[in-house]
């Protein structure tokens, strides 16, 4: 799958990662190539939280709102 990614300079070091399609879902890097590398780790752990919530009888559902 293909998920957009927001590269940022670090205030204090290095780069910052976000993927906007998983809210949370953020990481780091001293260089690009690592953001870029560690983000992918970050989406993979991301995914398999949301897969192991929707399987639980709690979870009810995910949904956007406008306000």
């Amino acid at each position: 799958m293909v998920y957009r990614i927001i590269i940022e300079k670090g205030e204090d070091f290095g780069f910052v990662v976000h993927c906007p399609a998983i809210p949370g879902c953020h990481s780091q890097g001293h260089s690009i190539e690592e953001a870029v590398e560690n983000i992918k780790d970050a989406i993979r752990g991301c995914l398999s939280v949301q897969e192991t919530e929707e399987n639980s009888p709690e979870y009810i559902g995910a949904m956007e709102i406008t306000v």
